[in-house]
Formats: structure tokens, sequence, C-alpha cells
């Protein structure tokens, strides 16, 4: 490879991550700082980045305040009985309260929501409006890169590394990655950087394998980088622990929100059970939350589960029922109900409709089965993995709040969406949200401190360094066999996520293991994660494109590491049917109704676990 250049760009605002939150924040923060520069960087381009890139069939996050449907309080209880009991009311409120308003701004800018005769919005769901959403990135994008301007756009981009102030560590100071399609390092100087990527898939072992692969449920180019970044630099972190475990359509991974809520479809088991009624009872198990109003999710994963377990499966959503009492007997209904069955997917998961095609599957006639994907771990949608952030000024409590919303507690790094701990179910519309609300308190942030952070140049020269050592390792050592793939001396970066996801499987419940784990079992995972660790610092990569492969592993095996560290402190099962605690196996309300946080110090490689209490701020749950 060709000795890289380096570009330095100096900046008041760097958002790192072009997807529904990093969008937000490019316009807010130059809505409200128009004399500021703010800089995106972002590896793909914006217009198709993020977990929304490839459509989305509903928007997910809406309180409807105009037509009285719900308020933010009702959010915030929702949310909190969902988590079974954990959730920052203060940070989930705020999305609640101005969640709408970004919705009507999407719409303006020529997002198409479904109507109905009178104009209102269509409901699917208590908190979700159907949508034409294939484009629903492009549209968010252009007025983000209008905004900012097209000079202020770093695309093809990869960012690998937060970097801190030369004369304190607790101050950020910018970011440095480089070209995925170009010899070239970057260094990004600023004087606040927000992080808005993505959360984390492929850290399990997914269950498409060999002729499936590469088929995951959240975006395969999500690889935890919003962890992978803070972390390394002691940003603390709450929540990792925390997992989704969604039902999907198997093996397509196509959606089933639109199905239980606009077609009103069931489920059932081989004998046409459903296992809502059947397994009614489990739910007493798990007090107050068992007898939520829905029930949470994570109930009825388990539910579900147990079913499985009995070898009731396979189990099946049944289309054919729902979409035939739509229909009333009416072929002209029916072509109506089968057109919208089938956007649902081609919306925003085309697999699943090649899925159906594959397999002969027309759903007005015939049952999909649905089953467990593996885990996920991530902030935006319902799972609650992030920084541990600061709340609104107006609504945080001190133990809350330390001068700025959505700020970690590293001074000038903000985070909002996937970022952002304890916040679940903001979805699309919560995120761009979320990113909003972080660039006006960035661009405070900015007014409040003048001075500029001091970037130093050596540590900049080393991780330059460190991010092109896997070309440079693989140049110096592919001699040493014949097949370039095994090597003594380097680690390919799908060999190192091969690794990392047979560690995360086995060792921290995956799919295989049937979502279960113990702390002996956890301790040897990491263990394991450690050495894989250490072994990454030999990554080889023969291009560009594994360069980039390497530094996502790199991110991804950071989340992986904090995922079972967070799973091992957290003594209960909080939420089974995502994961279940072998050794101790119930829902602890008295001692564990608590945030698990965490910090990483470089300096020594040591983790430091501690609680942070959970506090009423809108609720009494």
């Amino acid at each position: 490879m060709a000795t890289p250049t380096v570009e330095t760009v100096e900046c008041d605002i760097l958002i790192i991550g072009g997807g529904m939150s990093g969008c937000g924040a490019a316009f807010e923060s130059k809505f409200w700082g128009s004399d500021l520069r703010v800089v995106i960087a972002e590896k793909a381009v914006i217009e198709r980045s993020g977990a929304t890139g490839e459509g989305l069939s509903a928007i997910n996050c809406y309180m409807g305040q105009r037509y009285g449907w719900n308020t933010p309080e009702d959010f915030v209880n929702y949310v909190v009985n969902d988590m079974m009991g954990l959730a920052r009311e203060d940070l989930v409120y705020d999305v609640g309260r101005h969640v709408d308003s970004s919705v009507h701004l999407l719409e303006e800018w020529g997002l198409p929501i479904w109507k109905k005769d009178d104009g209102s919005y269509e409901r699917i769901g208590r908190w979700q409006i159907p949508i034409h959403g294939e484009s629903i990135k492009p549209v968010t994008a252009e007025p983000a890169r209008k905004a900012v301007g097209q000079e202020n756009i770093y695309e093809r981009v990869s960012i690998t590394h937060l970097i801190t102030d030369a004369n304190d560590p607790n101050r950020i100071a910018g970011a440095v990655g480089f070209g995925v399609r170009e010899d070239k390092l970057y260094v990004f100087k600023a004087r606040a950087v927000i992080i808005t990527t993505g959360g984390a898939s492929n850290v399990f072992r997914p269950r498409s394998v060999n002729e499936g692969i590469g088929r995951t449920w959240y975006s395969v180019f999500a690889t935890g980088s919003a962890y992978g970044l803070m972390i390394p630099i002691g940003t603390e972190m709450t929540q990792m622990e925390h997992r989704f475990v969604p039902t999907r359509f198997k093996d397509g991974y196509g959606p089933v929100g639109m199905w239980f809520q606009y077609f009103h479809a069931r489920v059932t088991n081989a004998l046409g059970e459903d296992y809502t009624v059947t397994r009614d009872d489990e739910l007493d198990k798990f007090p107050p939350y068992g007898r939520a109003v829905p029930t949470p999710t994570p109930l009825r994963n388990h539910q579900m589960f147990l079913d499985i377990q009995a070898g009731l499966g396979p189990m099946y959503m049944r289309t054919e029922e729902a979409m035939q009492k739509l229909a009333e007997g009416d072929p002209e209904k029916m072509n109506k109900v089968r057109e919208e069955a089938w956007e649902d997917f081609l919306d925003m998961t085309i697999a699943q409709a090649l899925t159906w095609a594959s397999q002969n599957i027309e759903p007005e006639v015939t049952p999909s089965e649905v089953n467990l994907a593996e885990p996920y771990i991530m902030g935006s949608h319902s799972g609650e993995a992030g920084a541990w952030v600061s709340g609104p000024e107006d609504l945080a409590p001190p133990e809350y709040f330390w001068g700025y919303n959505k700020m970690t507690t590293i001074r000038g790094l903000f985070a909002a969406g996937d970022g952002v701990g304890a916040a679940p179910h903001k979805f699309s519309s919560g995120s761009f949200t979320e990113g909003r609300l972080a660039a006006k308190a960035a661009v405070n942030f900015i007014r409040d401190n003048g001075e500029t952070p001091t970037v130093n140049d050596e540590q900049v020269r080393q991780l330059h360094q460190s991010i092109w050592a896997p070309l440079d390792t693989f140049e110096t050592h592919k001699g040493a066999s014949t097949a370039e793939g095994v090597n003594p001396n380097y680690i390919t970066p799908s060999d190192a996520l091969v690794r990392l996801q047979k560690i995360m499987d086995e060792y921290a419940g995956g799919a295989s293991a049937w979502y279960t784990t113990n702390g002996p079992t956890l301790e040897r995972g990491i263990a394991l994660i450690e050495m894989l660790r250490e072994d990454l610092a030999h990554l080889g990569a023969r291009n560009r494109h594994e360069l980039l492969r390497c530094w996502e592993v790199v991110h991804r095996t950071w989340v992986g590491e904090a995922h079972m560290r967070h799973l091992l402190h957290r003594q209960e099962t909080r939420w089974p049917g995502y994961y279940y605690r072998a050794d101790y196996p119930n829902l602890d309300d008295a001692n564990w109704r608590v945030f698990v946080n965490s910090t990483f110090d470089a300096a020594s490689n040591k983790w430091n676990l501690r609680t942070r209490p959970y506090l009423n701020v809108v609720t009494s749950i």
C-alpha cells in the first residue's frame, strides 16, 4: 500500500455518524450555531447510512399529542414497564415531549405519512404511524447536507478513535480515522463532538450462517462504534448488559410489529395454541411488570421461548387468518390487504419478501414461521445500552445532571441515538430528535467554554500508525504462508469476527446457548475475549476494505467485553426472554432496580463496575 497522506480538519462541532441522529444533529447545530463550523464524518454516504438506510415502514415513536393520543408521561410509563422497571425517566420524557415536532418536520421535508380521509395520520399501534418510508433517509439527509454545506461533509471516512485534550483527559478534543477509498488518514480537531454512530449487530453469532451469511435484523453496518469509540477513552457507560432479542420472521428477519398492530395477527405453536393464552400464568412470576399493559416485550419472548423449549415449534405467524379477516371475503379488499402485506417488507426488509417468494408463501393462504433472533446491543430501539449522559436541566435531578443535555462524562462529548444509554424506544424519530437536542446543548457548551482543546500531535501520530498497521502487517508477513488467510503472524478481520461471535454465542447467552449463561461461564468468556483483544493488535488487512473490517471488529469486541462484564455484575435475570442468568434466575427489584455502569481505564487496562440509583422523575412505578 502507498504511504497515506494526512489531512487535518479543524471545526467547532464534529458529528460522527450520518444516520438519523446525525442528520438531526447537523440540522439543529446550524440552526443554533450559524456562525460555527459543523463537520460530519460518515463511513458511507448520509443518504443511505444508518439503520434506516434501507428504508422503514413506520414511525414507531410518535405521541400524537395533536390528536390527544398520548402524553410524554404516558410514554415514560410505557417505556419503564417495557424495560422491566429500568429506564432514565428524564431522558425518555425529553424525547417524548419533542418527538412529534420532529415527525412533523420530516413530513414537511417530504416524508409520506399514511393519512385517513379526514387528513389525520393513520395509526397502527399506540405509538406507531405507517409511512411510505423507502426514502426516509434521503429525505432526512438533504436538509442536513444543505445546512452544514457540502465542504463540511466527509463521507467514506471511518472514525476509529476519539482523542482527548493533551492537558485534560476528561475533555474531548476530536477524533481520528481514515478514508475507506483513498490512502488518507484524518485528524479532526473539534471543540465539541457528538457521537451519533450505530449500535451493534453481529457481536453474537447470527442465526443466518453459511448460505445466509450477512443477513441480520439490525443493520449489518451497525458495528458498535457508538460504544467502541467511547469506552476506550473512559466514558462512563450504562446498561451495557441489556440486549434486545427480536421476534422476527424466520430467515429473512422481517418485522412483526405491523402484523401484530395493524393486521392483528397472532402467533401459534405447531398445535395451533397461542402461547400468550396458554402461558398467561407465567406473567405472575414477574411482579409488578408482568401485568403491565402491554405485556413487556421480553416477557412475550419468554412465553414463546417456553413453548420452543417444550418442543412445540415451529411457531407460526397466522398471516392467513389476519388477512382473510380484514378482507371479509371481498376480493377487492384482499388485493389491498395483500399489497400492504408485501409493502411492509419492501419498504425496509426486502430479504423477507424474497424469502416468501422463494418458499412459495402466499401470506393470505400460508402462515409464516417466526423465531427469536440472536441478541443485539443497542440504545435506540428496544435496547438501552449506551453512555451515561446528563439529562435536561429543567427535569433531571442533580444525580442525573452535569451541565449540558446529552453530554457524556467526558466534557464536550455528546451522544444521541444508539449512543445514549437507558433511553430506549426512541427508534428513528426519537433518534433524530435526540440528535437535535444534543446539538443544541453542544452549541451552548461551545458558547460557555471558549477555549480550544489542545491536541497531542504525538498521540495522533501513534494512533495513525495503529490505524494503518494491519495493512503493513499483512505486507510484511504475507509470504509466510501459501494461503493469505492463514498466517502465523496475523489474524484476518473475518476470522477475528468469527472468534468474537463464537465467544459471545457460547459464553454470553447467545441463541445456541438458549440465551442462558451464569457467573463462571461469563468469567470464562471474559478471559477469552481479553485474549482476543490482545490478538487484535495483530490484525492483517489486504486492502482498505479489510482495514475497515479490522476496526469494525475492534469496536465490536469492546462491545462484547462490556456486555459480558455488565452481565456478570448484575446478579439477577432482569429481562427473561432476552437472557437468563441460570445462577440468578429471578428478577430482584429490591437489590437490582439500579443502573449498572462501567468505565474503562486504559492506563491500567482495568474496568470499574458500579451502580447508579433509579430515581423517579415522572412516574411512581
